[in-house]
This record gives structure tokens, C-alpha cells and sequence, in this order.
């Protein structure tokens, strides 16, 4: 039952609509879809801009990894003078535009304390604090989405001496630039596209770097013949089975790529395609790191034992010099740290139910930004939720103006 005193020694609001949490791309992608809906909402968001993993925790080099077609949101294409794999400030821009063309307005600097589902009155109630006035203020309204995505935290790994290390380290969120790094050893623990993408930077910036690559890693070539390796498997899965795509993908890696196990790159049993459906472990797709591999401007280590000072061991009882570290070892949800009495989402953040059920959960809960696929994965989500939010508003309103007919009745009738 909802606490009276609570009501009364707080900010609170009545939302018309689902309350959003999180104004990512898959956020905006939602309230857009709702717009088209006629749905009306309240999205929230901790930072202070949308889209703050990608204005405030990626390296300026960065561009989209797949073409620009399969990371657009719904309702709104790239621009077409827009390369097929835009940068960094080109999607940002487009986002910022995104937001605009659909008059979204976040509630910025709103961090979530909690979010519970409350039996007895039928809804939800979202408490945050202003983190401008570090006050407190609660949100009520019959539906949540959660749309914090996949990357909502850093992860920082537990190594043995990582404090005693004494030198600079760095989480790839942190890093913008190897300009800062011109000349120096620098160990990049993370085989990912992140930390493959890091170590080319740094040696386009006269940088040593040494990248950890601990476990098994599909690396596959961006283009094949100038045509996008992901549109290719895109289309092969319509006709054929998906072992089979691996297959294919993994041929024309060996093809472009050559042997890379000599390099020190290994490649996992499973194939890459099943590796994310089944793990959601993207592989590598590679824009130039390989090449600085083989010509030994990266060096390949192995895992590591323990930081000395200064220094790195390695499980292969090698130790090495080292000036900087440089974590690429990628982001978690957040979602178990707010969310309340609800058995939707695992202990790691994510929903127990696979893809593509995993958008609705019970008593008025979505999510969306939660499938391992991506931008496309979010938009296809985001409509989902749209479509069925747009049902049970409708039906509400119209459930709403009876009410109001018969109780016009009732007075005149009086």
C-alpha cells in the first residue's frame, strides 16, 4: 500500500503514459514510437544530454561499426550525404536531430534510486534524486520502460597488484586519444573492437602498445570486395540456417584475414554468429588493427597474473615494462542496482526471457536496449513496445470517457 507520509514529505508526479528511464538510443527510440502512438510519456535521464555513453564515454575516432541502414532509429533515416559508417559526431548529431524532429525532452540529471511496482495500487512508483539539488522527487504512472541498455557502468576487472600498479590506468570510457600517449608502453587488457580500436589509435600516435588477449576471439574483416561482411550474414539468414552463415563468415575470414591462431588470436569452437545469439559476444570486425598485428606494431601477450610496480607479469611468467594500462574490458547493466521486487531481470541485468520476448515482463514493465543486436535490436523493441503501449492507452482512454459521459448523466439527471 502506498505510504501516505511518503506522498506527502516528497515532490511527486502522476505520469499520463509509461515512464521511461534512460535517454540512449533505445530511450529516444521509444518515446519517438510512442509519439507516432499518440502515447504520452516522461523519459528520464541521469546526465545532463542524451545519449551520454556516446557524447561523454567514447574515443573521438570512433565510428559506427555496421552500416549506417541497420543503426538508424525508427521513423527518421541518415541524412544520405552521410557515409555508410558514420562518425562519432555525424551520429551524434543525428540523435540531437532525432530528438528534435520528434520534440523529445528528457528530464535531464535524473538519477534512479528505485523503481518497484506497488501491488496493492496498481503502479509504479520511481523515486529519483535531482543531482543539481540533490533533492528527491517520484514519479507514479501505470507503465515502466527501462531503456538503460547494456553499457550503463564500466567494468573494472579484479587483478592481482591492479592498486599497487602506481601508474596511469585508464578505462577505455575515460580514453579520447593516443595523442597523450606518444611514446610510451602501453597495455590494452581487451581483444574487443573497443580495445582493437584503441591499440590502432595508439600506434597511429607513435604509441607501443601490447593488447591482452586472454581468451578466444572472432575476428572477421569489416568489407568483403567493399560490401559489408554484417549486411552479407544479414541476408544469407533468410535463406539458409545460421551455422551455415558462420561458416560462410568464417571461409571468407580465413580468406581475407588468413591464419590469425599464429598471431595469437584464437578463434572460439562456436561460430561467431551463434557466439552472439547464444553468449552475446560480438566479434571483432576489423578496420585495420589486424595488419599492425602482423607487422608486430601490436603485440599480442597473453593473460595476466599480477601488476608489480610499474611493471605487468604475465601468465606466461614474462614481466614487462609498462608506462600505461588501458581497460577495454567493456560495461555491465545496472538495472539489479534500481530495480525492485521484480524476477524479470537476472542478477546480471539482463531479462531472463530470450530475444524476441524479452521487451515485456509483468504488471506494465518493458524493456528495451536489451537484446546483444545492437541499434536494430532496440528499434525493433521500441515499436513492440510502442504498438502494445498504444493498445492499453487506447483502451484506457476510451474506458476514461465513458466514465466521464456517465457521470455527466448521473448529474444531470439530478
Amino acid at each position: 500500500m502506498p505510504d501516505n507520509h511518503d506522498f506527502l514529505s516528497q515532490k511527486c508526479m502522476w505520469v499520463n503514459g509509461p515512464i521511461i528511464v534512460g535517454a540512449g538510443p533505445a530511450g529516444l527510440a521509444v518515446a519517438a514510437s510512442l509519439k507516432k502512438n499518440e502515447v504520452p510519456y516522461v523519459i528520464l535521464e541521469r546526465s545532463d544530454c542524451i545519449a551520454s555513453l556516446w557524447q561523454k564515454r567514447t574515443y573521438d575516432r570512433l565510428k559506427l561499426h555496421l552500416p549506417k541502414q541497420f543503426c538508424q532509429l525508427p521513423g527518421l533515416p541518415f541524412p544520405d550525404t552521410y557515409p555508410e559508417y558514420p562518425c562519432k559526431k555525424q551520429f551524434i548529431d543525428y540523435l540531437e536531430s532525432y530528438a528534435k524532429h520528434f520534440d523529445i525532452e528528457p528530464r535531464f540529471n535524473q538519477t534512479v534510486l528505485s523503481a518497484k511496482f506497488d501491488e496493492t495500487s496498481g503502479l509504479w512508483r520511481v523515486k529519483t534524486i535531482v543531482e543539481t539539488s540533490k533533492s528527491e522527487f517520484e514519479y507514479i504512472g501505470r507503465w515502466l520502460v527501462v531503456a538503460t541498455g547494456e553499457n550503463a557502468e564500466r567494468v573494472i576487472p579484479e587483478i592481482e597488484g591492479l592498486k599497487e600498479f602506481g601508474s596511469e590506468i585508464t578505462h577505455v570510457c575515460d580514453y579520447k586519444s593516443g595523442e597523450a600517449y606518444r611514446g610510451k608502453k602501453v597495455l590494452v587488457v581487451g581483444c574487443g573492437n573497443s580495445g582493437m580500436e584503441v591499440c590502432l589509435d595508439l600506434c597511429d600516435h607513435n604509441a607501443s602498445p601490447s593488447m591482452v588477449v586472454r581468451n578466444s576471439v572472432h575476428v572477421l574483416p569489416r568489407e568483403v570486395l567493399g560490401k559489408s561482411v554484417f549486411e552479407l550474414a544479414v541476408s544469407l539468414m533468410k535463406w539458409i540456417p545460421l551455422w551455415l552463415v558462420d561458416k560462410i563468415l568464417l571461409v571468407l575470414a580465413w580468406f581475407v584475414l588468413g591464419n590469425m591462431e599464429k598471431y595469437g588470436l584464437k578463434r572460439p569452437s562456436a561460430g561467431p554468429l551463434e557466439l552472439k545469439n547464444t553468449q552475446g559476444k560480438t566479434p571483432v570486425l576489423d578496420i585495420g588493427a589486424l595488419a599492425k598485428i602482423k607487422s608486430a606494431e601490436i603485440e599480442v601477450v597473453p593473460g595476466i597474473k599480477k601488476f608489480l610496480p610499474g611493471r605487468v607479469e604475465l601468465v606466461d611468467g614474462h614481466i614487462r615494462n609498462v608506462d600505461s594500462v588501458i581497460l577495454a574490458t567493456g560495461y555491465r547493466s545496472n538495472v539489479p542496482s534500481w530495480l525492485q521486487g521484480s524476477d524479470f531481470f537476472n542478477k546480471d541485468g539482463f531479462p531472463k526471457k530470450q530475444f524476441p520476448n524479452s521487451w515485456k515482463g509483468k504488471s506494465g514493465l518493458y524493456t528495451v536496449g536489451f537484446t546483444r543486436r545492437g541499434l536494430a535490436g532496440a528499434s525493433a523493441d521500441a515499436i513492440r513496445i510502442a504498438k502494445d503501449l498504444g493498445q492499453a492507452w487506447k483502451q484506457e482512454t476510451e474506458q476514461a470517457k465513458k466514465l466521464v459521459i456517465l457521470r455527466r448523466r448521473c448529474i444531470s439527471h439530478f
